[in-house]
Order: structure tokens, then sequence, then C-alpha cells
């Protein structure tokens, strides 16, 4: 398993980082590093969003059991992420992964969610959260997650998590090597099968 060996570890935190970091070298990089500069990374992209739509930006600052504490765009920030978060635990759970094995996050029941977010985040959640701060609605969360729903939808993010992972998981594999996941066939007796989602009650009499 990947996340048990400190060398497939982090080549996998590596590869994460490398698609924060299109076009950069990150191979020779520690984990010290890469989180230093996946750091100066996400304060440019606040400071960038916050520019760009006009919103006033002093840091990051939330409390996660009281929602309302947090200024309108912190609100919009926490609501982004947390859709996020569900999406890619779906995905991660339907791809039959565990969500708790993290390559970069650890110690949480969702760090490998944490992890596989993160990709996203900057090109998703940020963005989304600046520009319906932007516009003040009185109902953040609710403005917030529609719009992550469209975004989720335009940019193909179902199609691209469960693509990424598997890349990250499997990177020797070809891409097309997956082409049969959702054919499920039902077991014949002996070493024959059938295929699945075909109903079989007529071929046999039954007392009912």
């Amino acid at each position: 398993m990947a996340v048990t060996n400190q060398s497939s570890r982090l080549r996998v935190a590596r590869a994460m980082y490398a698609q924060r970091f299109p076009g950069e070298d990150v191979s020779a990089l520690t984990m010290q590093q890469l989180r230093g500069r996946e750091g100066a990374r996400v304060r440019k992209v606040y400071r960038d969003a916050a520019a760009e739509h006009g919103v006033e930006w002093r840091r990051r600052d939330y409390r996660p059991d009281d929602f309302s504490a947090g200024d309108p765009i912190n609100q919009a920030l926490s609501a982004a992420t947390t859709c996020l978060y569900g999406i890619t635990h779906a995905v991660i759970v339907a791809l039959g992964c565990s969500p708790g094995l993290g390559f970069i996050h650890t110690g949480h029941d969702r760090s490998f969610v944490f992890d596989v977010a993160d990709l996203y985040k900057a090109e998703i959640a940020i963005p989304v959260a600046f520009a319906v701060a932007a516009r003040e609605p009185e109902d953040v969360s609710g403005e917030t997650r529609r719009a992550i729903r469209d975004a989720v939808h335009d940019g193909r993010i179902l199609t691209r998590c469960a693509r990424d992972i598997r890349s990250l998981l499997l990177p020797d594999e070809p891409e097309d090597a997956g082409d049969d996941w959702d054919v499920v066939e039902l077991w014949d007796g002996a070493s024959r099968r059938v295929a699945g989602g075909v109903s079989y009650g007529d071929e046999v009499d039954v007392p009912w």
C-alpha cells in the first residue's frame, strides 16, 4: 500500500504538489519545502482573487463550530471548501479508496479527502467564494453551494477527480485500463459468469 511505504508515499505527495505547480520540477523538494511553496502559492491565489473581485481580504479566519462568526468572504470560503470535500469524498468512496489514508494530510478520518480536494481548491473553491462574496448575497452559504455545483459541472471535476486519483495511485497503468470498472457480473456457478443488470426471473419457475 503506497501510503504505508515511505518512498511511495513521498512519490504520491510530490505528484500531488506537481499537479498544483504545473511546469515546475518538484522531484527533489522535501515535504517541508513543498509545504512552504504551497503556502506561498495559496496566499497569492487569495490575494489575486480578492483584487479581481474587489473583495477586502485580510486572512483566512473561521471557527469550525460557528459558521456565522466569519465575515462574508470567510463564510463563502468555508461553504465552498465543505462542498469540495463532500464531492471528493464521494468520488474516493466510489472508487473503493480509503478516505482516511492521506499522503500529505494525516491523523484524520478524511485525510485523503483533504489531499484530493486541495488539487482543485485554487481552481474551484477560492475563485467561486470570492465571486460570491463580491455580490454580497443575503444567503452566502446557499449562493456558494449553487455556484460550486455549477463550477464542478462546467469543470468536469467528478471525471477529472476519478482520473487523477487513479493516476496518482496507479501511475504505471495505461489511461484506459479502467474502462471496464462499471461492468458488473454475477457468479453463475463454478467458473461461469453472466452479465449483471439483467432480470433473469423468466428463466425459472418460482413458487410465488
